[in-house]
């Protein structure tokens, strides 16, 4: 039987009606191995004043090794998943929506996913509600940066797994 690889990851983006762009995004594997990014290619131009407070001011400066253009970050973020039709892989995000959108946009449209990413991304504010909506572990203060949200989603992937009973196994029965 093969083991399931669990990455939690999040996305910074701008977005407005009719428009959505990456900035940067965060990756964290089960093991705490690290996978984080920066769009060189995004028009930080078009950002909003709460995405340039929030978001852009958390930002390496652009001479940093993160920054890289979109194709190479889709080449990088597969070298760290590596996929592998013997160890299937789940995606988790936290309100996760636009996030596997950016990832799918990475390598086209969804259809144009490599064989073994999955089409969707398992949503751990869906887990906490099914479990009663417990109170989470508290957010990182660098709130809004990729990498540490990517590393709070395993922490909170983490938290409400072991509160692991009756929901939880049937829960794991209908994924």
């Amino acid at each position: 039987m093969s083991k399931v690889r669990r990455f939690f990851y999040d996305t910074e983006f701008m977005e407005e009606p009719g428009f959505l762009q990456l900035i940067s995004i965060g990756v964290v594997d089960e093991q705490g191995n690290e996978f984080y990014a920066c769009n060189i290619d995004a028009d930080l131009g078009r950002a909003n004043v709460w995405v340039q407070t929030n978001v852009i001011s958390k930002l390496p400066k652009r001479r940093d090794k993160a920054w890289l253009s979109h194709a190479a970050i889709a080449e990088k973020l597969l070298e760290f998943i590596n996929l592998s039709n013997d160890d299937p892989v789940e995606l988790w995000g936290y309100y996760a929506d636009y996030d596997h959108v950016l990832l799918c946009w990475l390598f086209g449209r969804m259809i144009d996913l490599p064989d073994g990413m999955p089409m969707f991304t398992l949503d751990i504010k869906q887990l906490a509600v099914s479990l009663g909506n417990p109170p989470l572990p508290k957010k990182p203060e660098s709130i809004h940066d990729a990498l540490a949200d990517a590393k709070w989603n395993r922490q909170a992937f983490q938290f409400l797994t072991s509160l692991r009973g009756v929901a939880w196994d049937n829960l794991v029965k209908d994924l």
